[in-house]
């Protein structure tokens, strides 16, 4: 049996055979020695209502070198009608000199009214090669009461059915509000889904798909008004110009001309029979281009609005011939050829 298995059953046979045993003192004991460990043991209250915690307390006076141990109940139980709730740790309460104190409390309950003498309180002592059992001097006793009931004038109802509440807006509108959202953001998820794949934009209405020629139009018409070549940037003038025409016969021939070169575009137009008016304007305004952009060539003012209504009329005469008539250019801005003239 181990010494915590021992100090349990220690402390059992008091709690049995307390109620018929004397109190006994740890140092009135025969063969014990007058510097023998000391038990006190306490219980408050002694009064307490069924249900109601007590507590035990239990002080050991020792000189620094006996070893004592206190019990620990097995199951939580000290008795079959008195629990132990919990307990505390081991604690030093004093010390002088050699002489110490030890305190620890245990927390108890009792749900059986009676009356109940515990006896004295029993510590585990060790002295050299003995193990011994010390007990405090003093018999614990406390008296557990119950509430009484007068059945002669308390009547007994029966257990009264739920009562029916009425339903209100307030406890339902939650769940409603909660219920309208995740329809609208199902309803919104399935559009968004069914427009991206009919490639449809996801906000608004379709846009119609303007004509080549007139997309090319709008295109030269917004470089007019950026005057890049005002500026001396011819490269990006002339490159923006080439690339309005590439995408216009990509569009309107299926030409894949963003990818050729001048040469490549030129033979293949040739294919196309256009008149000799438009293929001699495209012919001047790749071959203008190319000598800017790859020779740094500085073209004039002239050449530059030139270049411009090559391109433009280029558009106008190879467009669809169920298109509206042509239009003038953008009118040349006299002022700026001529700065650059007397430059």
């Amino acid at each position: 049996m181990s010494v915590t298995h021992k100090i349990a059953a220690l402390a059992c046979a008091a709690c049995i055979f307390g109620g018929g045993a004397a109190a006994r003192d740890s140092t009135a004991l025969p063969g014990r020695a007058a510097n023998a460990p000391v038990v006190r043991a306490t219980l408050a209250p002694d009064s307490l209502m069924i249900g109601d915690r007590f507590r035990v307390r239990v002080e050991v006076d020792k000189d620094i070198v006996q070893q004592v141990d206190f019990p620990t109940y097995q199951g939580q139980k000290m008795t079959d009608k008195i629990e132990v709730l919990g307990e505390t740790a081991v604690d030093t309460l004093r010390r002088d000199g050699r002489r110490m104190t030890l305190v620890k409390e245990y927390v108890m309950t009792s749900f059986d009214e009676g009356y109940y003498n515990l006896g004295p309180f029993p510590v585990l002592y060790a002295d050299k090669n003995i193990i011994d059992t010390l007990w405090s001097g003093d018999s614990l006793r406390m008296t557990v009461a119950t509430f009484e009931i007068d059945t002669t004038t308390q009547q007994i109802f029966d257990i009264k059915p739920p009562f029916d509440a009425p339903l209100r807006f307030g406890e339902v509108s939650g769940y409603m509000a909660g219920g309208l959202l995740l329809g609208l953001l199902a309803v919104g998820i399935f559009y968004f889904v069914r427009r991206k794949r009919q490639g449809q934009p996801l906000l608004g209405k379709v846009r119609p798909e303007l004509p080549g020629h007139i997309v090319a139009i709008m295109e030269l018409e917004k470089l007019h008004t950026q005057k890049l070549w005002q500026s001396n940037r011819h490269k990006q003038y002339y490159t923006r110009l080439t690339d309005i025409l590439r995408e216009y016969l990509e569009s309107r021939f299926g030409i894949a001309a963003p990818e050729m070169t001048s040469d490549e575009i030129l033979a293949q137009v040739q294919k196309l029979s256009l008149a000799e008016r438009p293929s001699a304007q495209l012919r001047e305004l790749l071959r203008q281009a190319d000598l800017v952009k790859f020779a740094k060539l500085v073209p004039d003012a002239e050449e530059n609005e030139r270049a411009y209504s090559n391109a433009f009329y280029f558009v106008e005469e190879t467009k669809p011939e169920a298109s509206p008539a042509p239009v003038e250019p953008l009118a040349t801005d006299n002022t700026s050829s001529d700065e650059n003239k007397d430059a």
